[in-house]
Parts: C-alpha cells; sequence; structure tokens
C-alpha cells in the first residue's frame, strides 16, 4: 500500500524525469511544456510545442518512437500510455519557447544585447503585460557578470507572482563557459484563461458603467446640505372657546 506522501513524491519525480527528457529530445521542435493526464483506463501525456509537426514525424514514426521510449523506461503496460501534440496557443507568452529561442541565437553568434532585445520586444508585442530577461556568465571578458533587460510591469512577491508569472531557465554551453538564461513573463487577465489566469489581480478596481441611467444633468451650480433637518415640533391645539350667556336686561 502507497501513502499519500509516496504517492504524490512519485508523481513528482515522474513528470520531472519526462519534463527533462522532453527538453533534451524535443528543443529543436520548441518545447514548451507537458501534461499528464491519468485515467483508469490509460496515461495521457500531452507535449506543447511550436512545431507540432516535427514531433509527429513522417506517418506518426517519431511520436511512436517517443511512446515506446516512456513506456519502456517508466514500466507501463502495452497500450496503457498515449502521446499527444499539441500546438502553443501563443508562443510569445510561453517563457520556455522564449528560453530556447534565445538559447539558439546565442549559438549562432547573435550579439548578446541584440538577443535579449528581440526577445522582449517580442514578448511584448504579443500582448504581455511586462518582460525580464537576465543572462549570466562569460559574456565578454574573462570575468563573468549578469545583464537585465526588462520591460513593462513585473511583479515579485505574492499569491499574484505564482499565478501571472511564467518563467523558465535554461543553460547555455558557449565556447567561452556556461552562459545561464532566466526568462519570466507577466501574463495579462484573461477571462477565457487560455492567454493567461482567469481571475484578476487583487488590487485592480472595474467601474462599472449604468449608460447614464442614473446621471442628472447639471447646467448651473448648486448646493445641497447634507446637515439633516430638525423636525418640526406639532402645532398645539387650541381650546375650544364656550360662547358667553347672554344678559336680559
Amino acid at each position: 500500500m502507497v501513502s499519500k506522501k509516496q504517492k504524490f513524491v512519485a508523481d513528482g519525480v515522474f513528470y520531472a524525469e519526462l519534463n527533462e527528457f522532453f527538453q533534451r529530445e524535443l528543443a529543436q521542435e520548441g518545447y514548451a511544456g507537458c501534461e499528464v493526464r491519468v485515467t483508469p483506463a490509460r496515461t495521457e501525456i500531452i507535449i506543447r510545442a511550436n512545431q507540432t509537426q516535427d514531433i509527429l514525424g513522417v506517418k506518426g514514426r517519431r511520436i511512436r518512437e517517443l511512446t515506446s521510449l516512456v513506456q519502456k523506461r517508466f514500466n507501463f503496460p502495452d497500450g496503457t500510455v498515449e502521446l499527444y501534440a499539441e500546438k502553443v496557443a501563443a508562443r510569445g507568452l510561453s517563457a520556455v519557447s522564449q528560453c530556447e529561442s534565445l538559447k539558439f541565437k546565442l549559438l549562432q553568434g547573435l550579439a548578446v544585447r541584440r538577443a535579449a532585445y528581440s526577445v522582449v520586444r517580442y514578448v511584448m508585442e504579443s500582448g504581455a503585460k511586462g518582460c525580464e530577461v537576465v543572462v549570466s556568465g562569460k559574456l565578454r571578458a574573462a570575468r563573468a557578470k549578469a545583464m537585465k533587460f526588462s520591460e513593462g510591469f513585473m511583479l515579485h512577491s505574492g499569491r499574484p507572482a505564482e499565478e501571472f508569472i511564467d518563467s523558465a531557465v535554461r543553460h547555455v554551453e558557449m565556447k567561452q563557459g556556461v552562459l545561464g538564461i532566466k526568462v519570466k513573463i507577466m501574463l495579462d487577465h484573461d477571462p477565457t484563461g487560455r492567454l493567461g489566469p482567469k481571475n484578476p489581480l487583487p488590487d485592480v478596481i472595474t467601474i462599472l458603467d449604468n449608460d447614464g441611467k442614473d446621471e442628472v444633468s447639471v447646467d448651473a451650480p448648486s448646493s445641497e446640505s447634507k446637515i439633516a433637518a430638525e423636525p418640526a415640533a406639532p402645532a398645539a391645539e387650541a381650546a375650544p372657546v364656550a360662547a358667553a350667556p347672554a344678559e336680559a336686561f
């Protein structure tokens, strides 16, 4: 019998190893993450990438090879694991995709500043609220240093930072040494949940418009007393006057 703690640890180790395997194997295809769905009949693994056709291969040969490797590594019975390829909805809002893009630009010999600013500009044009790129290591001189490129609005702490920030880290093996890359993208609120979190930021105040139903046009300045008027005292009731009897002379 497996305890709950052991089950969570085993699931975490499985996902971490699977994610690292896909990172190494599908880096050139623009791998952007995976999702594991467990059903009573089988386990479904959805691979998100930019170039899904290259993952499928000719007549589905590549994805069948990946399925076989995953099945043998994790001892799945035959026919109980399925791999699917899904195209990334917005490549500019995926930190993993942009991290891999920056990695290949640096490997091709592009200048660090130019490559980083191109990534930041593309992310902001895709509709992000903010972007931050950090490149550290031996950039030009023999001494290592870090360069940070940022634009827009970025959160760094609290619960919203966990929901709205998408981040990724990669290592680039250059001739002069290893460079570290970190990309952080601040997503915008999306009510549909496709391009960002469904819930808005907690400090956002929305003013609802009632189409001018309660608005009164003001033509001239006026004043209004906010002090409540005291109720008037009730008038005293007049006593009835009795008619005096007439005296006889």
